[in-house]
């Protein structure tokens, strides 16, 4: 039981501390990691007394909630907030952004600006 939480808990630091492509890895992993926890207690304490079981579908569940809140923040996964950063041309005095999506430059009402 102590050694399959510990392992859990380890792989959730160790892939946590290692990802710098984005929130989707880094929020799944930390999502995995408490899911994990949280089961472990919950499934020690309630129905048959399983801490393993109880960290195995706590760590999926986090992880999936984890990574979802990773792709909304990130822009995708039906976000209804435009997560964009503006900056200020002074020679053209108007506000673009940058899609990393199309990888193109936009003007602050959505015309191209290239």
């Amino acid at each position: 039981m102590k050694m399959t939480m510990i392992a859990l808990m380890g792989v959730g630091v160790l892939a946590s501390a290692c990802t710098s492509t984005g929130n989707v890895e880094r929020n799944a992993a930390g999502g995995a990691a408490l899911g994990a926890l949280a089961g472990a207690v919950i499934g020690n304490n309630v129905g048959s007394g399983s801490a393993g079981s109880g960290a195995l579908v706590g760590a999926a569940i986090g992880g999936t909630v984890g990574a979802v809140k990773g792709c909304r923040e990130d822009g995708g996964c039906g976000s209804t907030s435009a997560n964009r950063r503006q900056y200020y041309d002074e020679r053209a005095g108007r506000y673009y952004f940058y899609d990393s999506r199309s990888g193109r430059y936009y003007w602050e009402d959505g015309a191209p600006r290239y």
